[in-house]
């Protein structure tokens, strides 16, 4: 037997070791790596589209039927928390451009929906469009013009 031969049992033992304390390790590390994979193919999706953005897709903003802020005689302002991004200020302004009568605009920047109407409109009202959106109305203040 040579200086580099190990004999059988050796190689046996070795084997046994790497079956061991080899297999898990790297077992765990393929799962680690498969989870920052996905994870970073996340964020950058994240990153592409806004934190709401679904696919890519911006929303597409809905015009309100009467543009002329001067028609609209009441007025209020809600405070919104849970939007992140542009997707989301959108949302919001479109779910009340949407309805008859109403002209809204948001600002991501200071959190709030202005809501101007034709017709006076309970607060509750306007928090319930806000809720059914899956944001948090957490204020709701007269004025806005």
């Amino acid at each position: 037997m040579g200086p580099r031969e190990l004999p059988l049992a050796e190689l046996e033992r070795k084997k046994g070791f790497f079956l061991e304390g080899m297999l898990p390790t790297i077992f765990i590390s393929v799962v680690l790596l498969l989870i920052v994979v996905f994870a970073v193919r996340s964020y950058s999706k994240k990153l592409k589209s806004g934190c709401c953005g679904a696919g890519g897709d911006s929303v597409k903003k809905v015009r309100p039927g009467d543009r002329d802020i001067a028609h609209y005689p009441y007025a209020k302002t809600i405070h919104v928390e849970g939007m992140h991004c542009e997707n989301c200020a959108r949302r919001v302004e479109n779910a009340f451009n949407g309805q008859e009568g109403c002209l809204a605009k948001v600002s991501l920047h200071k959190k709030t929906a202005q809501v101007f109407s034709k017709r006076e409109i309970p607060d509750e009202e306007l928090k319930q469009v806000v809720r059914k959106l899956g944001y948090r109305p957490v204020a709701v203040e007269p004025g806005g013009k």
